[in-house]
């Protein structure tokens, strides 16, 4: 069992594998002065502006190789606890590639890289809080060898507004690794939610996924702290 801490608050403990143990702290997190932060943290002023083909994450730029895997489209909503959309929101993803590795130096898996997956992507919502990315497959990875704990097949889905910044994680169901997964476990009755659901196929044979996200009230997604 391990605690998770969430800016000061003491939340209830969840089953984990003995990990975060090791890297969770054991008492309660003091907010770092904001004339200190720049200092810990990479600091971007402002975010680049959006180009052309950065919610397909199949290809490193437009007319580039497509990257090895099978490809998926992820689309859906992003709604307010009330339905209401979200609008002119900026939605980042990142994914693991066919291999289940990251392309990220810091990555200790050490199955193939694709030089043609990036793995990282960003839209805008519109009017209606619709957003929509292609990507590949994502590979489940070894995460603990020393157990054989695997990661099941995960998007990263980061949502920014305002001062705020929501990092949450899709699932696909049926996935063999689910049931050892801490942090799928520690979603609980949350877990339905972040299931990406297969609606059909598009005209160039991919699959197509379904997933709306909900900020705030009852039915919304859980976000990583």
């Amino acid at each position: 069992m391990s605690l998770i801490i969430d800016r000061g608050r003491l939340m209830l403990p969840g089953p984990t594998d003995g990990a975060a143990e090791r890297r969770v702290p054991s008492e309660r997190l003091h907010l770092i002065p904001e004339a200190a932060r720049r200092s810990f943290v990479p600091w971007v002023a402002d975010l680049p502006g959006l180009k052309l083909g950065e919610n397909d994450l199949t290809r490193i730029a437009p007319g580039r190789p497509q990257a090895e895997g099978e490809v998926i489209e992820i689309s859906g909503h992003v709604l307010d606890e009330f339905g209401r959309p979200v609008r002119n929101t900026l939605v980042e993803i990142w994914n693991a590639n066919t291999w289940g590795r990251y392309t990220h130096v810091k990555d200790p898996v050490r199955e193939r890289l694709d030089p043609n997956f990036l793995g990282f992507g960003r839209t805008m919502t519109d009017e209606a809080g619709r957003y929509r990315f292609r990507t590949i497959m994502p590979g489940s990875y070894l995460a603990r060898p020393d157990i054989d704990r695997w990661r099941p097949a995960h998007v990263h889905v980061s949502i920014r507004g305002g001062s705020a910044r929501l990092i949450a994680q899709m699932y696909f169901a049926g996935d063999p690794h689910l049931a050892r997964d801490p942090m799928f476990i520690l979603l609980g009755e949350a877990q339905p939610r972040h299931f990406g659901n297969l609606v059909g196929q598009g005209p160039r044979g991919e699959a197509l996924y379904r997933w709306d996200i909900v900020i705030g009230g009852r039915n919304t997604a859980y976000f990583e702290s």
